[in-house]
């Protein structure tokens, strides 16, 4: 492995500023509601590197800021590679136990040859805990994962001032801080769903904790790591109206309307700060009506329409205003064949990691 430099220096070679700014153009065009295709399905001139990038472990780079930076700077190189359509970004790359860890969650790393981000265990003593950390009303930035987070972003911005393009057209993404209702689950545990009714009160009391928190996260982070603009942010490498998007893989462990009565309150206190959206993993269509009511939501992110009625999705989302990033290439064929009008706010591909088994018919 050669020096940051290095590759640095391969990469500021190979962006093409007019290239950056056309795709920077769509997707803010496509953002704001004014792309005139029946979906969006950008793509950028290839630009092949001069020197070899060696794939990097996530466990290594975990340990090791600079390999955690060149690790996110090789996704980047990839992309040019590739022709992806998405805007280059980089992001702290610590995974989901990020604020786990900051209040004594104890890191879980992956088996080495699995090469998969680390998350963090439930608290030992589960409901006990939750109360201690609840009632202190602390946290450390400089704790856990949110240390490294930090500090590799300083070593980052220091590493890369030196090269104009590459600071100017790699754009630096929020970390995964998750969202209300994954760090409950989380951190205390299977035991909460039985907790949501045994103990509402505490519930209630740990999800606006959390919520603080992740607002609270999310201003430092937004002071050290500029947004796009003032409107827009980029996550994953796709461009959105707003500044975060909420993880609510865990909300399709609950009902609709426990969605709306019991999480929706605290994700729309984080939408009311920063605007933005939500991603969830698996089924949300029970409540994607409760999340179409949330003021200053733009966009919602999903993994796997096959697990959802997308007829409800679309109802809730296109058809809505709101834009759905990130959909797979295949669902997105199908409702285009089906005769499914879009309106141009389907953006097609699997999110940066879209072009790396890129749909060739």
């Amino acid at each position: 492995m050669q020096t940051l430099e290095y590759y640095l220096n391969d990469l500021q070679d190979r962006i093409n500023p007019d290239n950056e700014e056309t795709l920077e153009k769509a997707w803010l065009s496509f953002a704001d509601l004014k792309c005139n295709d029946q979906f969006f399905a950008p793509f950028r001139q290839a630009s092949s590197p001069r020197i070899e990038w060696p794939d990097v472990n996530i466990n290594d780079a975990i340990q090791d800021n600079s390999l955690m930076i060149y690790s996110q700077l090789k996704m980047c190189s990839d992309m040019l590679l590739n022709g992806s359509g998405e805007l280059m970004c980089v992001r702290m790359n610590y995974g989901t136990g990020i604020i786990p860890t900051m209040l004594g969650a104890e890191v879980f790393m992956m088996p080495y040859e699995h090469n998969t981000l680390p998350g963090a265990r439930s608290l030992a003593h589960g409901i006990d805990d939750i109360r201690r950390i609840v009632s202190r009303g602390q946290w450390d930035y400089q704790i856990g994962l949110a240390g490294r987070v930090f500090s590799t972003f300083d070593k980052y911005a220091s590493v890369v001032a030196r090269y104009p393009k590459i600071n100017r057209y790699i754009h630096v993404y929020n970390p995964d801080l998750q969202g209300p209702l994954a760090l409950c689950e989380l951190m205390w545990g299977s035991q909460f769903y039985l907790d949501l009714y045994d103990e509402p009160e505490l519930v209630s009391d740990t999800l606006k904790f959390f919520t603080d928190i992740y607002i609270g996260f999310t201003e430092k982070w937004h002071q050290a790591a500029l947004t796009f603009d003032a409107g827009h942010s980029v996550e994953w490498g796709m461009l959105h109206r707003g500044a975060t998007i909420i993880r609510n893989d865990a909300a399709m462990n609950i009902s609709g309307d426990m969605y709306q009565e019991l999480i929706a309150p605290h994700d729309q206190r984080i939408l009311n700060r920063f605007g933005g959206g939500v991603h969830f993993c698996g089924r949300g269509d029970h409540y994607i009506h409760v999340l179409a009511t949330l003021n200053n939501l733009s966009v919602i992110n999903l993994s796997q329409p096959e697990y959802n009625d997308m007829e409800k999705i679309y109802q809730n989302t296109v058809d809505k205003n709101i834009i759905i990033i990130g959909l797979r290439s295949d669902e997105v064929r199908r409702a285009a064949e089906s005769g499914r009008n879009l309106r141009g706010m389907v953006h097609s591909g699997a999110s940066m990691a879209a072009w790396l088994e890129r749909d060739k018919r």
